[in-house]
């Protein structure tokens, strides 16, 4: 074959790869008042979801393919108080499978909407709504700021990242680490894939991981807290003599208290050491048994992986 061919042939399958990535837009606009639901069910893409004033849910995918929506069946539906979309592939292409993460969802919604999310492709990202959010990912991290309301957040892929929630917050990961700051009720995050950093709960927080640390800062309830992967670091905010239990098999124990409260505490590690004036009542170099200011709540700290150190705030 010529060069002037190659060439030519060359050309063709460039033009032809262009085209199958030029941008395609599907835009919609569904009703939906204040207090309403919206639903999404995604087979394909990574999700923002926005709250903003006045009403009306606008829904925007964006790919990079033009055949997008040959290859996927698209659906608005509005109910009664509702507004749902589901994205379904049409066929099979392996090719386009190894792509989904190159379709990008925006949604804008009222503030007082109540969001459920799921999608197979990619991550979701929420912010600024004033109703309870319920997200599931399988291919990607969860990102939520400045949510008014409760959530349930659930993902196989990505790290978890929540900065501001008034209600409960449960968070769940199998790929990634967690990172929770502001969260004005309880909390209950679990990953098996790394640590988990808190600061600021107003409520009870339990707290899992099976592969990495567990940091704790300003809580102000209970605490149950465990790693299979690392050490624990937990720093009660003060006032809060609500006790707990703090347990590692990879690494130590450090738990911040304020003096001023009443505990009682049990302590088994490697070797322990309080900052605190605590009246004992059975003590050794791998475990304590002893009250603060004349007892309350229980606090255990059980490690096989370290030493405890129990510190005044």
């Amino acid at each position: 074959m010529s060069a002037r061919l190659v060439a030519c042939a060359a050309s063709a399958v460039l033009l032809a790869a262009g085209g199958l990535f030029a941008d395609t837009r599907v835009e919609r606009t569904i009703p939906l008042e204040p207090g309403g639901t919206f639903r999404l069910d995604t087979d394909v893409g990574s999700v923002t979801i926005r709250g903003r004033a006045g009403s009306g849910a606008h829904v925007l995918f964006t790919s990079r393919r033009d055949d997008f929506e040959e290859r996927f069946r698209l659906q608005f539906d509005q109910g009664a108080g509702t507004a749902t979309v589901t994205a379904r592939q049409r066929r099979h292409s392996v090719w386009f499978d190894n792509d989904r993460t190159r379709v990008d969802v925006t949604v804008e919604v009222p503030f007082e909407t109540e969001v459920d999310v799921r999608t197979s492709g990619g991550a979701i990202a929420l912010s600024a709504t004033k109703r309870p959010a319920r997200l599931r990912s399988s291919g990607g991290s969860l990102t939520v700021e400045d949510l008014d309301a409760g959530l349930d957040g659930d993902t196989s892929g990505g790290a978890v990242r929540i900065h501001g929630v008034t209600g409960n917050a449960r968070v769940r990961t199998s790929g990634g680490s967690i990172e929770v700051a502001r969260i004005r009720g309880s909390l209950d995050a679990d990953t098996s894939g790394g640590s988990v950093r808190v600061e600021t709960v107003a409520g009870d927080v339990k707290a899992h991981s099976s592969g990495g640390p567990i940091h704790l800062r300003d809580v102000a309830g209970r605490v149950d807290a465990e790693s299979s992967g690392g050490s624990a670091d937990v720093a009660f905010a003060r006032g809060n003599g609500k006790g707990g239990r703090i347990a590692t098999s990879g690494g130590g124990i450090t738990v911040s208290i304020d003096p001023s409260v009443g505990l009682e505490i049990d302590a088994r590690a490697d070797s322990i050491h309080s900052d605190l004036p605590l009246t004992t009542r059975g003590s050794s170099r791998e475990s304590l048994r002893g009250t603060l200011n004349g007892g309350g709540p229980s606090l255990r700290l059980d490690t096989n992986g370290g030493a405890v150190h129990i510190r005044a705030l």
